[in-house]
């Protein structure tokens, strides 16, 4: 049976429930991981007190043993963690604070035996990376917060990724579950999906273990532009924005290409949720020889209450699918989904509402932001993808970590806006993912990006020819250089 978070919540999922298996194993020896950094963990305490004040109201989310949120001496100190085990240790040591086993990003296993907000300060240190889903996280602090409210996040550099976790293997630091090692852009884009901004961010530590003699050399040298990269902590404060009003409630079409994926087909119907005030689902096929389109038209006969609409495509390429879909689409929120489901359909009404809610003008999806379901991205794929990403945010003037993602979304008059402007770059690009980048950075547009976590594909073969397509990335890469960089 799969265990439970207190409090009546759902279960938890397998990644949350290996995080608490692995803390609730090295609960008995916390003090000791703690003794043997304890320059690391006495740095980290003297920030945050410079930060939050004495008798504060503040609320800790993955608070281990308690030890930093007793160093904050607050007036009312609530502390949150997944593991029992550790919760039962804060508790024997801290008993004037207040301590729940429960989920972090799941209030209602923790809200009602904390108490109700506002609280002035919400800490997290170092845990964010071990949070599921980190906007949805913040999204769920809200409730807790008040306008003068600050929540603070520190997290790791992930420049230090591979030294800490030589460290993990010799023992020289406590081990750790699979972190998501999150860049400071990506903490900036994640907080403003959930309506917060940053007030002030820092780096600190160029050295985490005690050198006699030079540390406070050390923290200085730390504290220096350029050289505060290097360092091991990051951190940030955040407050709260005012949330603007929906701008637009409509319906939604989501695009699917589909090439021989009959095993997928019936499990896109099911799992696309019903988004805004009608869902359109269009599959375009691109002459599949496995029996999707005969699977298509079973499926629509057996989900008449479903808006389904089935195309063959003209001609060949995702990009060639996405547009006759676009072309024919009734809604005025236009969605692509891979029919390869390694983006999960329960993730697109995250898209719906960064589109809604004005955070952007075009959506797109990242998979490198969390870490990736195995065998899911080739290793070489990884790489490529990240290298195109860098070059792309270059390229186009805005940021943009996962060029490939299929999952993009935009409202129909910014595709027409587009398609109206397509001759300038002309019939390029056979995935599609280029010509609505290009298109969407040309015309100005807000480049907004919702992190996902990728999944493994359950049925059939990636259409992706890793070093076909990587030499025809690259060719685009010089296209795009000749025509936006140097307007050629």
């Amino acid at each position: 049976m799969t265990p439970q978070a207190s409090g009546g919540s759902p279960p938890l999922s397998e990644h949350k429930e290996s995080i608490r298996r692995h803390f609730d194993a090295i609960a008995p020896d916390r003090a000791l991981w703690r003794d043997k950094n304890l320059y690391y963990y006495a740095y980290q305490e003297k920030m945050l007190k410079f930060l939050v004040p004495e008798n504060a109201r503040v609320l800790e989310l993955g608070c281990g043993a308690g030890d930093l949120l007793a160093a904050l001496k607050p007036s009312r100190g609530v502390g949150v963690d997944l593991s029992p085990a550790m919760i039962e240790k804060a508790k024997e040591k801290f008993p004037h604070l207040s301590f729940v086993a429960g989920d972090m990003e799941d209030p209602q296993s923790w809200a009602e035996q904390a108490g109700r907000g506002p609280f002035d300060f919400i800490v997290i240190a170092d845990t964010i990376g071990l949070a599921e889903d980190v906007q949805t996280l913040f999204e769920r602090l809200q409730p807790f917060c008040n306008d003068d409210t600050r929540l603070i996040v520190t997290y790791y550099n992930v420049l230090w990724e591979p030294v800490l976790r030589l460290a993990e293997r010799f023992g020289a630091k406590m081990p750790q579950p699979e972190l998501a090692w999150l860049s400071l852009a990506d903490m900036e884009n994640l907080l403003s999906l959930a309506d917060f901004e940053i007030v002030k961010m820092d780096s600190r530590l160029l050295v985490p273990k005690a050198v006699p003699g030079l540390n406070r050399f050390l923290d200085f040298l730390g504290s220096l532009p350029v050289i505060n990269r290097l360092c091991v902590s990051n951190y940030l404060v955040a407050r709260r924005v005012a949330v603007k009003p929906i701008r637009r409630k409509a319906g939604v079409t989501v695009v699917i290409p589909c090439k021989n994926e009959r095993g997928n087909i019936e499990d896109a119907v099911r799992r696309v949720p019903d988004m805004g005030t009608h869902t359109q689902i269009i599959f375009v096929d691109g002459h599949s020889a496995d029996g999707t389109p005969a699977e298509i038209r079973r499926v629509m006969a057996a989900y008449p209450e479903k808006d389904i609409l089935f195309l063959v495509q003209d001609g060949k390429g995702k990009g060639d699918a996405v547009r006759k879909g676009f072309d024919a689409a009734t809604q005025d929120i236009l969605m692509i989904l891979d029919a390869d489901l390694t983006v999960p359909p329960e993730d697109l009404p995250k898209f719906h509402d960064a589109i809604v809610r004005d955070r952007g003008e075009f959506i797109n999806g990242s998979r490198l932001v969390y870490p990736l379901e195995r065998m899911s991205m080739r290793f070489l794929n990884i790489l490529g993808n990240k290298f195109f990403g860098l070059a792309f945010s270059w390229l186009l003037n805005q940021r943009i970590k996962d060029t490939l993602c299929g999952t993009k979304v935009l409202t129909r008059d910014h595709y027409r806006a587009i398609a109206d402007g397509r001759d300038f770059f002309g019939d390029f690009d056979p995935f599609g993912d280029f010509d609505l980048l290009f298109g969407a950075a040309k015309g100005n547009m807000r480049i907004k990006e919702v992190p996902i976590r990728y999944k493994a594909r359950q049925y059939g073969e990636t259409q992706i020819s890793r070093f076909a397509h990587g030499w025809l990335l690259l060719r685009m890469c010089w296209f795009a250089m000749r025509k936006i960089k140097l307007h050629g």
